[in-house]
């Protein structure tokens, strides 16, 4: 039998079977949430007020804080879909996908589907908590482009779990390497402190950070300030999401059935 280069059942059905193994396992989504959750109670509240070197004049601290936090819940999220690669080699799963007659870009299109709507989810449920803590979205008819953003972001950073984890055979190391390349991409984004208050050798380091342009862009949409254009933003987010995908498919090409 033929393989094509994207069967959409394939993809389809990897999607159904990472979102009703999201939905089954509450104590996960619940998980996800409480570190994010933590970051908007302590941070937002506490220096909401706060005379903050580098925010925008007219910006609470909770406004500025809030799109850096919904970035961090997906950045988060996203990564570690990786991890379910792992996991299904385990079980003997992986094995089986991939002497099935499909191919291995119809695979990685399923996993990034179903990480991607998994992470989109739970950044979303923070974004709706933040909303009784005090955020305001003060341009709602902007707001569905943050549906955007997020999806490019998360399309973006499930392909840096899929390439990661393509690496690894055990899902030790890929939770170790995945944290230690998560604090650096979240502190280097400008979610918690504008990038302009950084040294200018860091400062750089945060323009090749694609978490840095969907931050950005969330602030741009849903509070009314931002750093870039949008324009420059979602092209950096679009680059941004087709590269990390390639290089996942390209690496995922070499990971062995064995």
């Amino acid at each position: 039998m033929s393989r094509l280069p994207v069967d959409p059942r394939g993809v389809y059905a990897l999607w159904v079977r990472d979102v009703t193994r999201f939905v089954r396992t509450p104590s996960q989504v619940v998980g996800a949430l409480l570190t994010p959750l933590l970051f908007l109670v302590f941070l937002g509240t506490g220096f909401s007020g706060a005379a903050i070197p580098g925010i925008p004049e007219g910006v609470d601290y909770l406004q500025y804080i809030v799109p850096g936090i919904v970035g961090f819940t997906l950045l988060f999220g996203a990564s570690f879909a990786g991890l379910a690669i792992l996991a299904d080699r385990d079980v003997g799963f992986l094995k089986e996908i991939l002497v099935a007659p499909v191919s291995r870009t119809s695979i990685v299109l399923g996993r990034v589907a179903g990480g991607s709507t998994t992470a989109l989810v739970q950044s979303l449920l923070i974004l709706v908590l933040s909303v009784p803590l005090g955020f305001e979205i003060r341009r709602p008819l902007l707001a569905p482009l943050a549906l955007v953003v997020l999806g490019l972001l998360a399309v973006t950073f499930v392909g840096f779990g899929i390439a990661l984890a393509s690496q690894f055979r055990d899902s030790q190391g890929f939770g170790i390497l995945v944290q230690f390349a998560i604090l650096p991409l979240f502190f280097l984004s400008g979610a918690l402190y504008p990038l302009d208050q950084l040294p200018t050798a860091v400062r750089y380091l945060g323009l090749l950070n694609p978490l840095t342009y969907g931050v950005d862009a969330l602030r741009g949409v849903l509070v009314g300030t931002s750093t870039y254009p949008l324009a420059v933003d979602f092209g950096a987010l679009i680059v941004g999401a087709a590269v990390m995908v390639a290089a996942g498919a390209a690496l995922f090409e070499r990971v062995e059935a064995a």
